[in-house]
């Protein structure tokens, strides 16, 4: 324990960056291997941070667990690769420094894409490798989910009385990635055992300084920060740390006096840096009390921002009493915007709820549907829905879209997943699909509670209400019915589901879902011609046809008007049955042939009058 004595009498200076450094040598593969195929490089490394003034070095095992090293072929390599890490390590301290064996985490920033049974068997393996060489202590380091370093603390432990390090990697200043505050983070890290507590990478000192102002000194571990260099940039073609060693050490300094006792370097950082930074804390004394600086943010009760059209009944509210009916007019794929805009018109006189507009649907690019719904809400008064995809935005780019729709006064939302890119116009497009339609709905709820994706105030609530997409039309209803649970767990509102053309499915999609506490809106989409109706039903992901209503357009594919007019037919049938069982219509325009949709809205508004009609005569109002 001659680790957690040193840092209760004095603050320990640890070595830099392992990996930037190698990549700034021009060394492009796995950078663990080189423990085994390059060690006298390896060894110079540790050889120069402790000849900078390190007194705690850590090994070069950081991925060299089953998991990342599987990316290489090398998974079979975890024993050689971790035990020659910490030979070398050992070698070169020669017991001037404390040798710590590195563990980092599997899990990045963005979705939990590995599950957890997979993360313990990898870090059990590593773990048992890197004891056998016995270390003076383990860091566990760049752990972006908390679940993930909570897991791994327990097991490392259960398995050895060795001094545990455990650092966090924040998503910005002072949060981790889902929201969860550093202070939070760091007292979970403690109670499960960890003796020291803190935070690396992914910042440089300024921000990493910032978030521990916002942290208490803990009751019994000690805290330990290891920022990057600075903020990455991108120059020549190359990923870079621009700071100066004379910046960083002043940095540091101050970070120690937020009561760091264990501190070195991530990403960027150099033996120049360690050298500056332990001539700069040569003499400073371990900080053992200290003023938190928390981070208050006053959330503003503003449903919608200042200048915008008087928040109307929401669409869930609409539906939920009454029968409602919203139709989808997609923006052009070209600048002549007339006819949308006459289509928008029509269809407000026509009586509709909200005018819907998908997000470059079937991945083919369209006038921005967040510009078509300012030009219809501001000129015409047209309540728009407009879909927001996962498909074409990054985390950051879908933030900075909802940021933008709220402040144009925009509140009702589709969150969908989005078509992939290889079947639009442009298959050479990269989907980007950071969020899952779930995450997705989860990001706009957590908007609506004031905090952005990472937890960070944005100052004001919006006030969105989220749609979530419903597809019926697949072989089994009830794993389809399973994934609306969990949407409304996430925070759906209302669903909006794809065209059903089946009367009989239309019964079964009620028997399915009448249990769901939200509402739905059910797809009625007219179909145009036999072309028409063969292409939604082999090439449309999510949409199929009865046999019967093919053969129909099939019948009058010679003519264009007795096919438009057979199409209108078939979607006043299934608007009669879903009108039975659902409050919600959802009507798809075909080919911005916006005629057809105002037709069959004035014939669902015809069913209304008619229905209050024969209540009335019954001696019964209908509120």
């Amino acid at each position: 324990m001659a680790l957690l004595d040193d840092l209760q009498a004095r603050v320990l200076i640890a070595d830099g960056a392992m990996g930037t450094l190698l990549y700034s040598y021009g060394v492009g593969h796995c950078y663990e291997e080189l423990n085994i195929s390059q060690p006298d490089q390896i060894q110079a490394i540790h050889q120069a941070y402790l000849d900078a003034g390190a007194q705690v070095i850590q090994t070069n095992t950081y991925a060299a667990n089953y998991a990342k090293l599987s990316r290489y072929g090398l998974e079979d390599m975890v024993k050689e690769i971790n035990v020659h890490a910490v030979r070398l390590a050992k070698t070169a301290a020669a017991g001037r420094a404390y040798v710590l064996g590195t563990i980092g985490g599997i899990r990045g920033a963005g979705r939990k894409a590995t599950p957890l049974e997979e993360i313990k068997r990898s870090f059990r393996e590593q773990l048992f490798w890197l004891l056998q060489e016995e270390p003076d202590g383990l860091i566990l380091e760049t752990y972006y989910d908390l679940e993930e370093l909570s897991t791994v603390i327990q097991i490392a432990r259960k398995e050895t009385p060795l001094p545990i390090i455990a650092q966090v990697s924040l998503h910005e200043a002072g949060v981790l990635q889902g929201g969860i505050p550093l202070s939070e983070a760091l007292n979970q890290l403690e109670e499960l055992g960890a003796d020291v507590i803190g935070v690396n990478c992914r910042l440089g000192p300024h921000h990493m300084l910032r978030s521990l102002e916002q942290v208490p000194l803990p009751r019994r571990a000690y805290l330990s920060a290891y920022p990057n260099a600075s903020l990455l940039n991108y120059v020549d073609g190359r990923l870079i740390y621009q700071s100066e060693p004379d910046y960083f050490a002043q940095q540091a300094r101050a970070i120690v006096e937020q009561g760091v006792r264990l501190i070195g370097g991530c990403c960027g950082t150099t033996p120049a840096h360690i050298q500056a930074m332990a001539g700069a804390l040569k003499d400073i004394k371990p900080v053992t009390e200290k003023e938190v600086q928390p981070q208050l943010v006053q959330i503003e009760e503003i449903s919608l921002p200042p200048g915008s059209p008087g928040r109307k009944e929401q669409l869930q509210d609409v539906v939920a009493k009454r029968k409602s009916v919203i139709v989808e007019l997609d923006p052009p794929k070209h600048l002549d915007t007339g006819r949308f805009m006459e289509g928008a018109s029509a269809l407000k006189q026509a009586g509709i709820d909200a005018l819907t507009m998908a997000d470059n649907s079937l991945a083919t690019p369209r006038i921005s549907n967040m510009a078509m719904a300012a030009l219809i809400q501001q000129q015409l008064g047209v309540r728009p829905l407009v879909h927001v995809t996962c498909r074409d935005r990054n985390l950051i780019g879908l933030q900075s879209h909802l940021l933008g729709l709220y402040c144009l006064g925009i509140d009702h939302v589709l969150a969908v997943t989005g078509d992939p890119t290889k079947i639009g116009d442009f298959p050479g497009a990269t989907s980007v699909y950071d969020l899952s339609s779930i995450e997705l709905i989860q990001l706009i709820k957590q908007m609506n509670e004031g905090l952005s994706f990472s937890g960070k105030p944005l100052k004001r609530k919006t006030s969105f209400s989220v749609a979530a997409a419903f597809n019926p039309n697949v072989r089994h209803l009830e794993r389809a019915v399973a994934r609306l649970e969990k949407k409304i767990e996430a925070g759906a509102d209302y669903f909006i589901s794809q065209p059903v053309y089946d009367h009989g499915h239309l019964h079964e999609i009620y028997e399915a879902t009448k249990h769901l506490p939200v509402p739905i809106y059910i797809g009625i989409m007219p179909l145009t011609s036999s072309r028409n109706a063969e292409f939604l039903h082999h090439e449309v992901p999510g949409i199929k046809l009865t046999d019967e209503i093919r053969q129909r357009m099939a019948a009058v594919a010679h003519d264009p008007r007795l096919s438009q007019q057979e199409g209108l037919a078939i979607a006043k049938a299934l608007i009669d049955t879903a009108y039975k069982l659902f409050n919600g219509i959802y009507l798809i325009t075909p080919f911005m042939r916006y005629e057809i949709s105002v037709e069959l809205v004035n014939y669902i508004h015809a069913k209304q009058q008619t229905g209050k009609e024969r209540e009335l005569s019954h001696g019964r109002h209908i509120v």
